[in-house]
This record gives C-alpha cells, structure tokens and sequence, in this order.
C-alpha cells in the first residue's frame, strides 16, 4: 500500500473563484483517500472561511503581500509544521513558500501550480522560481503548458498539465421544469446563463449586450458574485434590459441553476486555463457558447462541442446563442457530445489520481 502524504497548500488570494475552489476540492478528496492536508491563507481570506464546509483544515497567516511579515511567518510555519510537499496557487505565496524553504534548506519540495493563462514574466527571478525553486509545475490545461515550455523555456518533463476533475454523476442532465420550479424562474422563457466570479475578462459585459440583438422573451441569469456587479447593474439599467436580466449572487449548489438553462455562455477574453463552470455546463449536456481563450478550445470544439466565437464580439455572440435556441436539435447534438468529451478527460478521480502522481513523484514517497 502507498504511504499517506503530509500535504500543505498555500493560498495568498483573498477572493473566491475556480482556483479556490479548485484547492478546497482537490485537498477534500485526498483526505478522503488517507492523505494529511492542511491549507495555510491569507487572514481575511474567503478561503479560509469556507474551508470548514469542505472539511479541510485551514490556517490564517498574513500572506496577503510579500512583506517580511509573511515571510516570517510562512518561514516559522514550515520549520514547526513538516510536510512532505507544499502545493502553491498564486504569485504571492509562491514567493513567500520559495524563499522561505531556501533559508531552512529546502526541507521539502515545492510544486507550483498555476491556474491562468496571464504570461508568465522572463526575468531570472521568475526563472528561479519556476526552474529552480519549484520541483514541478502544473498547469490547469495544455495551452498553458506549452507557454510555459515554449515562452519560458521550462523543461516539458516538469511540467504537468491537469485540469480541475468535476464529479460527473452530480453534475448530469435533469429535469429543466423542475429546476426552474424550485428556483422560481419562468417556466416558459428562453433562458441563457452564465456561472462565473463577476470579474471583467469574464465578459459578462458583453453577454448582456447580447442580449438587446436577441427575441424579447429571452432572459439572462448570471450566477456569481465579484468585483464587476455595480458596473454590470449600471448596464443593464443603462440598456433597460432590468427585467429580462437574473442576479441570482453566489449559490452553494449550481447544478439546478444549469439544469435550468436553455444555453449557457462564457464570453471570456482573457486569463483562463479550463473554465470549471465551462465542464459543469457541458456535464450538464448544455449547448455552450464561448471564445477559445486559455486552454477553452481543449473543450470547445466548435460544431461539435460548442459553438465558438472570437472575444468581444457582441454580434457573433449573440448570433451563436440565436442559433442555439431556434435549433433544439443542434443544442442536443452539441450538448451530447460536450458531455462524452468531459466525462472521459475531466472527471475527478482522474485528477485526484494525477495530482497524486505528481505529489508522490516531488517528494519521493511511493
């Protein structure tokens, strides 16, 4: 039998989107498979107040920025607290993880993953870090594996690309009246939705631009919460769209708000690996409408998973959707598809097992 691992994420984010809960997913399920997990992040961190539901154990520390604070800190947590590998998700705690094992003389391996497909910087600092102070990397799809190789310069041997794993039998087709019953939407209505952090390049702005070129019995639902809601508000009332558009904020269980949908759309311009909400949908055999930024295209095969249409291009976006609910038969067609694609690559004891792989691989523990 393989040896339980003594496994420490860091988080420096204090927000709360995919990567977060990427985090708290994969460290539930390798407690659940034995392993010790335990995640240091920042004091006043979302994180950390939503880690007790996940059942992992969860540490604040002042590593919100790279101040000597943190690092002293992170530095006392590491020589009291052994582990056998630390798992790094951002900028900020990566730094303060690296630095502070090269003062204790590296007691344990880092392994770096990163969640984005924002370019990676070439200045030797950064180098360090990815080349040197980094036993392994893992990205969250091809497309940001092969930056990494090809911009960067990393060796393609230490580099692992591992998208985020859904549960597949949680995530299914149901029952749409249902669904929409319990959440008291319309039963009738066409009804296109988004679920995504309101950030900007999620391109939530240009969905509800969308919507004015579509039939005025069609409505948006936008699942989630985040920095861009007031501006995206002040739109929709600019546009007079307030009784056609659905803020429903955060919900803990999205899977009624997808089986609801008619179509769903990720109009995303910027920043993304493998959209977990993108997996959901498609899981969910929903038509899906989106762009091939990051590592989306890995899903998105356009015409045969999803429909794909360029970044901020409002007329293409509204047409695709236009398309999606006067043709039921396509919607089906893709939507079937989406679902057999995901349910082979994405699943989460697949992930569960690669990042194992790579964890036990880092530190030397088979």
């Amino acid at each position: 039998m393989s040896r339980p691992l003594s496994i420490l994420h860091t988080e420096s984010s204090t927000g709360w989107g995919g990567q977060e809960i990427r985090i708290l997913s994969e460290a539930r399920g390798m407690i659940a498979r034995g392993h010790t997990v335990r995640l240091v992040c920042a004091v006043g961190s979302r994180i950390f107040d939503e880690a007790p539901a996940w059942g992992v154990p969860a540490y604040a520390l002042p590593i919100a920025k790279k101040r000597l604070v943190g690092l002293k800190c992170m530095s006392e947590w590491l020589k009291l607290e052994r582990c056998h590998v630390v798992s790094t998700h951002s900028s900020t705690d990566s730094w303060l993880v690296a630095v502070a094992l090269l003062a204790l003389g590296r007691p344990c391996p880092m392994v770096r993953t990163r969640h984005i497909s924002a370019p990676v910087s070439k200045g030797f600092l950064t180098r360090w870090l990815y080349a040197s102070a980094s036993r392994r990397i893992v990205t969250t799809g091809e497309a940001l594996k092969k930056e990494l190789v090809e911009r960067n310069g990393l060796r393609a041997d230490r580099v692992d690309s591992i998208p985020t794993g859904i549960d597949t039998t949680r995530f299914r087709p149901g029952d749409r009246l249902a669904a929409r019953a319990a959440l008291g939407l319309p039963a009738g209505a066409p009804l296109v939705g988004i679920v995504a952090t309101l950030r900007s390049w999620k391109g939530h702005r240009f969905l509800v631009e969308a919507l004015r070129s579509l039939p005025p019995e069609v409505q948006l639902v936008m699942v989630g919460e985040g920095p861009q809601r007031e501006a995206l508000e002040k739109l929709v009332d600019k546009l007079g769209l307030r009784s056609r558009v659905r803020f429903a904020g955060n919900q803990s269980d999205v899977v009624p708000w997808l089986q609801a949908l008619d179509v769903f759309a990720l109009p995303s311009y910027a920043n993304e690996g493998v959209p977990q909400a993108l997996i959901q949908a498609m899981l969910v055999g929903l038509p899906c409408v989106t762009t091939h930024v990051g590592s989306i295209a890995e899903l998105a095969q356009h015409e045969k998973t999803a429909l794909v249409v360029p970044p901020q291009d409002v007329p293409a976006l509204g047409g695709a959707i236009a398309r999606l609910l006067s043709d039921p038969a396509l919607g089906a067609s893709l939507g079937a598809a989406a679902r057999r694609h995901c349910e082979e690559g994405y699943g989460y004891e697949r992930m569960l097992d690669r990042m194992e792989q790579v964890y036990r691989e880092a530190s030397g523990r088979y």
